[in-house]
């Protein structure tokens, strides 16, 4: 690994069920590391939360959505043509403007030594 700061870039991942209304709860967080080559998400489905938010949402269908984007994150052949991407490429078409019950934050630029550590310092803060 290499050694010293590297910029990374983060997006909340957040569910906004009625797209109409932009009303949205924090359920994950995406780190990119372009020099390390490093883009991982850390996500968490808080049930009672998410019922309490929008009775609505079917939360099997959100966890497969999620698992998608995971799936994406990793490069693996499951998350299809998107997952075959480089990594850059991955994160920029991951945290695009989208208006579906899945989206993300604008994206947040830093510093950091170790981008697993600070995806698991982020999630506790935004998501956790």
């Amino acid at each position: 690994m290499m050694q010293g700061k590297q910029v990374f870039e983060y997006a909340i991942v957040r569910v906004v069920p009625r797209v109409e209304r932009g009303e949205c709860i924090n359920v994950g967080v995406m780190v990119f590391c372009k020099r390390t080559r490093f883009l991982e998400m850390k996500y968490q489905l808080d049930e009672p939360r998410l019922r309490a938010f929008s009775a609505q949402l079917d939360l099997e269908e959100l966890a497969g959505y999620l698992h998608g984007w995971d799936l994406i994150c990793q490069g693996r052949k499951e998350g299809g043509p998107i997952a075959r991407l480089d990594v850059p490429e991955r994160f920029r078409w991951l945290s695009a403007v989208k208006s579906t019950i899945l989206q993300c934050s604008r994206v947040h630029p830093g510093l950091c030594e170790d981008p697993k550590a600070l995806l698991e310092r982020l999630f506790d803060q935004y998501v956790a």
